[in-house]
């Protein structure tokens, strides 16, 4: 771990830069695979089916998002990496079990046909897509958890190096399968997603055989001895948040589907968020970083917060830079392989949601601060709060503006999380108050 004590801007950037380029590389996933079912059989209802199936896997897999957080904050000895590592294993047990619940042909009829109403066509693709993403989420949790372990112990690179090998994987996989298959668009991009997470959980945990084995050798144990009922304590608001955060996406396609334009909006809005996702991933991964390089009292605090305002501003003026000039079109049609008229209907949606990595940026300093001070439940109030309002400007964008729905989905968007960074500066300030700065 670098000197908290003597950190600079460069102290940052290096311990950081690994965590950017791993983010960047999982960003890559979704304009290819896009890229890919656009250039397949029927790639509308398939770029809509990718769309609703990986939405699904992503509120499944929404409980062990935030292992990553929790093992970079509460690994300290292996006591605590026991006890957090059976508490990894038994979430992962349970949302397995939830996706094979889910995967009930009655059970996923109900939700896919009579609740989200989609399209026979569309809705039988969904399915086999789904299946393909039944390894996905059990596999994040696992890979989360160990490198939330390699970044505590200030080994960035080799989460990296994981990435890699998944995106090497998944790239493989996608081109094998559209070249040498029958499989649909969808459902080749599902399979290619769930064989890159496997074996980047299989070589995360590899590549912390060495640290593994000297927490083991280290016998001394924190004077505060890890309990279950200490982690639940910690992890339950985190846990709470990213479901709700992530469970919102089904939701969003119910009211899609009831939209204007509903099958065109459910092309468009994987394309777009893959887009977004680019530049998000900037202050997603920044949030391990700051809360690994706090501090034992929050010294760097001050040198961190202005390191992440430079770096949310220039993210975000990079992402106006394509969505506001030609480069849109060249995004959406060349490269995504969008139909003129589908990359028109992507113009304006993507211009709004274009403010999304400077709030990234922020919510991840906001978010990291509360995680390091063990202050989390404000966080899921602050998903509530996000949630609700995603809701209420949805249903009034779709039912009284009649707007198109991935518009409507992106002003949602944008305002939900615009009110959760301001009500999570107040439980923020009160928490750098506990800094010895």
């Amino acid at each position: 771990m670098p000197d908290t004590k003597k950190l600079t801007y460069k102290t940052v950037f290096v311990f950081w830069i690994p965590l950017v380029i791993t983010w960047l590389l999982m960003s890559v996933e979704g304009p290819f695979l896009s890229a890919i079912i656009a250039r397949m059989a029927l790639p509308k209802y398939n770029l809509a089916a990718y769309g609703v199936s990986f939405s699904f896997a992503l509120i499944v897999e929404a409980p062990v998002i935030m292992l990553m957080s929790a093992s970079t904050a509460l690994v300290k000895d292996y006591h605590s990496f026991k006890k957090l590592k059976n508490f990894t294993y038994l979430l992962n047990g349970i949302i397995t079990l939830v996706m094979l619940f889910l995967l009930i042909p009655q059970v996923f009829d109900f939700i896919a046909t009579k609740l989200i109403e989609l399209p026979t066509k569309v809705s039988e693709i969904t399915y086999w897509a789904f299946v393909a993403l039944l390894p996905w989420p059990s596999a994040i949790g696992y890979r989360r958890f160990y490198h939330g372990i390699l970044i505590r112990n200030n080994y960035t690179r080799y989460v990296t190096f994981g990435t890699m090998l998944r995106l090497a994987i998944m790239l493989t996989t996608s081109l094998f399968l559209c070249f040498y298959s029958n499989l649909s668009g969808a459902i080749v991009a599902s399979t290619a997603l769930s064989f890159g997470v496997v074996a980047e959980a299989i070589g995360s945990r590899i590549l912390s055989r060495k640290i593994l084995l000297k927490i083991k050798r280290n016998t001394s144990q924190s004077n505060n001895v890890l309990t279950y009922k200490e982690i639940f304590k910690f992890y339950y608001p985190l846990a709470l948040t990213s479901m709700l955060s992530l469970g919102i996406h089904p939701v969003v396609v119910f009211f899609i589907g009831q939209s204007r334009m509903s099958i065109e909006s459910l092309a468009v809005l994987p394309v777009i968020n893959a887009l977004i996702f680019i530049f998000r991933a900037v202050g997603l991964s920044f949030h391990e970083a700051f809360i690994a390089l706090l501090g034992e009292n929050g010294e760097s605090y001050p040198l961190l917060k202005k390191f992440g305002i430079f770096a949310g501003s220039i993210s975000t003026l990079l992402l106006y830079a394509i969505t506001l000039t030609p480069l849109s079109t060249i995004w959406f049609h060349n490269i995504s392989g969008l139909s003129l008229e589908l990359t028109r209907l992507s113009a304006l949606p993507a211009i709004i949601v274009s403010i999304i990595p400077a709030l990234t940026f922020l919510i991840s300093v906001q978010r990291a601060v509360l995680v390091y001070t063990k202050h989390t439940s404000p966080l899921t109030t602050a998903t509530v709060i996000e949630v609700i309002t995603i809701l209420l400007v949805l249903f009034a964008g779709v039912h009284f503006f009649n707007f198109i729905g991935v518009l409507a989905a992106t002003i949602a968007y944008v305002t939900g999380r615009l009110l959760a960074n301001i009500y999570l500066t107040f439980p923020y300030g009160k928490s750098i108050k506990l800094f010895k700065i």
